[in-house]
């Protein structure tokens, strides 16, 4: 059931005498199953809608309306389907109490992955009534979807031989799969680690063999890479990365694929609106996984800018050390870092780490987390967001988190930057 939440004054809708409560049944006489159909069938410059308004009366509308005007109508937040695997290495499962009530909800809405882009999970694992991935995938090939893919890397589950038959399966799918991340398996303190763990060093090492062996078939029969190992992998394989050259368009950087030397590249990108910060001493806090990556990309910011930037590497005290991602980094982690430092003129956050309402995943705000601290701080995707001139006037307006903020682009779910 679709039904309209709330109409916006002076809008289509209003005019229409839509109202909260009015149910939407069809558009072109399909029927409406959920906002899928809504946005899709509406969007057309006219249409005719069926509703049912809250007093029981059915009405058909014959709307026609100039081209991008919306209809000004909110609808009922949907039900999320759940998912219904039990996968040993479930993140959500591994989560502590006390964070934001989301992210206790294992999705698997394929839905919301449309709408917000978000992961949509083809898996059997610890679902026996699931169908196989590659035939499901094969269907969307046949009708003309592309998608990009990952592989969660479980030692003893899908490593090894399992991992050449994964890479070579997905190749064998032609150009619907544009390209398919390995990503090594993320557990915290809290995760069902009698079942499940991390892989070691000289499996990580074969896994990116594994994947360059790939890589450098693709290259040779597509210009490609095609297949990925996440920084990640890399990082705990000892392994250096790759260049940026080699990441294309970085369209896995989301899943921790590329990430840095995205972040590298839009730096340099940046460089005509990054200030004079000569005397200024600035504090930048990221997770254990960026730690021995930073130097350079600071070094780089610091000789562009004149200003002494020194690195501060939070530890998690809310999954535990081996979740080194700084979009998962707790406020009370940063506060305990930044306690006492008053020497420093501002600190920059990653920005990954708050959800679109500044909110970080122990359930602690920007602004209370501000208002805590002994030094100002500012948001920041990529240097340039927070120092810039945008940043900077944003600054001015006080060392409120959530208005050093405001001009950001909306960040991504903490668990939407993959297993890594």
């Amino acid at each position: 059931m679709i039904r309209i939440q709330s109409v916006a004054p002076d809008s289509l809708g209003a005019e229409l005498g839509l109202a909260p409560g009015t149910e939407l049944l069809a558009v072109n006489g399909r029927a409406l199953e959920d906002f899928l159909d809504w946005e899709f069938l509406t969007a057309d410059d006219r249409f005719v809608l069926a509703a049912r308004m809250a007093t029981g009366q059915e009405v058909a509308y014959d709307i026609e309306r100039p081209e991008g005007l919306p209809m000004g109508v909110t609808l009922e937040p949907p039900r999320i389907r759940r998912c219904g695997n039990h996968c040993d290495f479930c993140f959500v499962d591994g989560n502590p109490e006390g964070l934001r009530s989301p992210l206790y909800i294992r999705d698997d809405d394929y839905r919301l992955s449309f709408r917000y882009g978000n992961f949509a999970p083809l898996t059997n694992l610890k679902n026996p009534e699931a169908p196989d991935i590659i035939p499901q995938l094969r269907w969307f090939a046949e009708r003309g979807i592309a998608f990009h893919t990952q592989v969660v890397l479980v030692p003893g589950v899908n490593d090894g031989a399992a991992l050449e038959r994964t890479l070579g399966d997905l190749y064998g799918l032609g150009a619907a799969v544009v390209s398919v991340s390995v990503v090594p398996v993320a557990l915290t303190e809290f995760s069902k680690r009698e079942l499940v763990r991390e892989p070691t060093v000289p499996e990580c090492r074969a896994a990116l063999a594994t994947v360059d062996r790939m890589a450098t078939r693709a290259l040779a029969e597509r210009g490609e890479p095609w297949c990925y190992g996440a920084d990640d992998l890399y990082l705990q394989a000892g392994e250096p990365l790759p260049g940026p050259e080699w990441y294309g368009d970085f369209e896995q950087r989301e899943n921790g694929v590329g990430a840095v030397r995205f972040l590298q590249t839009r730096i340099a990108a940046a460089v005509d609106q990054l200030p004079d910060l000569a005397g200024k001493r600035i504090g930048v806090v990221t997770g254990r996984a960026m730690g021995p990556l930073m130097p350079q990309v600071l070094a780089d910011v610091a000789s562009t800018t004149g200003g002494s930037f020194e690195l501060i590497v939070v530890e998690n005290t809310l999954f535990g050390p081996s979740v080194t991602t700084a979009g998962l980094l707790p406020a009370t982690a940063i506060e305990r870092a930044l306690v006492g430092r008053t020497d420093l003129d501002f600190v920059l956050l990653p920005a990954e780490s708050v959800n679109d309402d500044l909110v970080f995943v122990d359930d602690v705000s920007a602004d209370e987390l501000a208002a805590r601290l002994p030094v100002p701080v500012r948001l920041s995707y990529d240097f340039a967001d927070a120092l810039g001139e945008r940043g900077t006037r944003n600054a001015e307006r006080g060392t409120d988190a959530a208005a050093s903020r405001s001009a950001f682009p909306l960040p991504r779910s903490a668990f939407g930057a993959g297993q890594g």
